[in-house]
This record gives C-alpha cells, structure tokens and sequence, in this order.
C-alpha cells in the first residue's frame, strides 16, 4: 500500500527557510544596503508622522517583521505596532525582544491569515513580503479594507513583474544575484536549484521554491496593485529602483541598471 505525503504548509516551510539563528539581513538589500534602507526607513517616519497628524494615533500592522528591523523604527516614530510572523523562531525572538513593551503585540500567523483579522488599524506595513504571498492582491484588498479613514499602506522591496522589464533588466538581476551566491556557500544547491527553475520545475516541497520564490517566479503585478490602491487612497506613489545582494553591484547598478524591483506607498485612506 502506497501512502501519499502531503505537502508540508506554509508555515513549515517558512520555519524551515527562517528558523532558529537565521540570518534576515544576509540576503536582504534594504537591511543590508544603507541607501534603499535609509530611504525607506524616512519613508516608515514620514508615514507613522502623518498618520498621527491625521488621526491622532498610528496603530500600524506589520506583515511578517522577521526579528524586528524595522518595528524599531515604526516605534521609535511613535507608532503601536502589532508584528505578525510565520516562522515559529521568530515568533519566539519577537516575543523575547519586545516582552517589555507594552506597544507592540507578536501575532504567530500559522497558516497566513491571521493579520487579516487583526481588526482596524491606522497603517499597514509589507516590507518584502507580499511576493511570499501566493494570493497577495487579495490579501491586499483585506488589509486595506480594515485601514481606518485617513491611513496608510506602505509595502517595500518587492520584485517588479517580469513581463514589463526589459531583457537586459532580467539577464542583470539573475547574473548579479548568481554572482552573490558565489560567496555564500552551498554552491551546488544553488546550482541544482536555478538549473531546475530554468526548466520550469517547481518542488511543493522545498522550502527554496515555495519561501522565497512562491510568487517571484513572475515577480509582484506592481500596477495591479497600484490601482487597486488608488481606489481607496488619496494619494499612491510607485516607486522602481535597483536592487541586488552585493554592495558593489548595488552601487554600480544605482546610477546604471535599470530598475528590479519597487515600493509602493499609499497615504489619507479614504
């Protein structure tokens, strides 16, 4: 008799891919590189700010805030903040790292939907997160509904739809990110794992595929989302730039590449 596995969840991948002692900041530009973290921590400032201005208070949701990088700058801005994490460690690391203060509440989102019951919030927080999100215009629409009037959206550092960009765009994100990978070790997992990708073959079971690459297979639809912010916000900024591992090809592709990746920002919440 022939027993079928089933495919493990998504929050057993996550805690596979982001587990106990895993490093966020390794892979990641905009903790690791001081321009796009520096332009989008004033942006998170800029944000908390006007939205107490309007509201007198900023209650902000942050969708998968990892070990808490930027849930330091929402509160040093003056925001109560509620964090929700898949990944089981970093439920844990949050709760240990917060457990004295009284503004921010830890959410484990064991199956990815518990921040759309969190109720009304002032602001929601996406930094690089929602191309882990296998229906993310939905749960877009879901968060946005439980925004209060004259709040904010920010999502940050998510990959531009493939279809729009540019050949040479494509071929330089793919040969800068393999150059990165070079360095990091584990180079024939790499290897196995882009050479099976370029084949269209995606494992269900491999937290490689379904963590970090479950909806950047074709990237994020950048202005699906726009639109369906500009019917409910006064004002929606997209914002594309370059974005890769390595420092140096983040300061050459700054000046020079053509833009990777994007944020979009969406204020007064009508």
């Amino acid at each position: 008799m022939t027993t079928t596995q089933a495919a493990p969840s998504m929050g057993e991948l996550q805690e596979r891919e982001h587990g106990t002692g895993h490093d966020y900041a390794k892979g990641s530009p905009h903790i690791r590189h001081h321009t796009i973290r520096d332009r989008l921590v004033t942006g998170l400032h800029t944000l908390v700010q006007e939205v107490i201005d309007r509201n007198g208070q900023c209650r902000v949701l942050e969708l998968g805030a990892g070990h808490g990088t930027f849930t330091d700058h929402l509160l040093a801005a003056g925001a109560h903040v509620t964090v929700t994490e898949m990944s089981e460690p970093s439920v844990r690391f949050l709760e240990h790292r917060y457990r004295r203060n009284p503004n921010v509440t830890v959410v484990h989102d064991q199956d990815g939907t518990a921040a759309c019951q969190v109720g009304v919030v002032d602001a929601v927080v996406c930094v690089s997160v929602l191309h882990h999100i296998p229906d993310y215009l939905g749960t877009v629409k879901q968060l946005v509904e439980n925004i209060a009037p004259g709040g904010a959206f920010i999502s940050a550092q998510d990959p531009l739809w493939y279809s729009r960009r540019s050949r040479m765009s494509m071929n330089l994100d793919r040969n800068a990110y393999f150059l990165w990978r070079l360095g990091q070790g584990q180079f024939r997992r790499g290897l196995s794992t882009r050479l099976r990708r370029m084949r269209g073959i995606y494992d269900e079971a491999n937290e490689a595929d379904m963590v970090e690459y479950h909806v950047v297979r074709d990237g994020v639809d950048e202005e699906a989302l726009e639109n369906l912010l500009t019917s409910a916000f006064e004002k929606v900024e997209l914002q594309r730039y370059w974005s890769t591992q390595s420092g140096l090809l983040q300061a050459v592709g700054e000046r020079f590449f053509p833009p990777t990746t994007f944020n979009l920002v969406a204020g007064h919440r009508i």
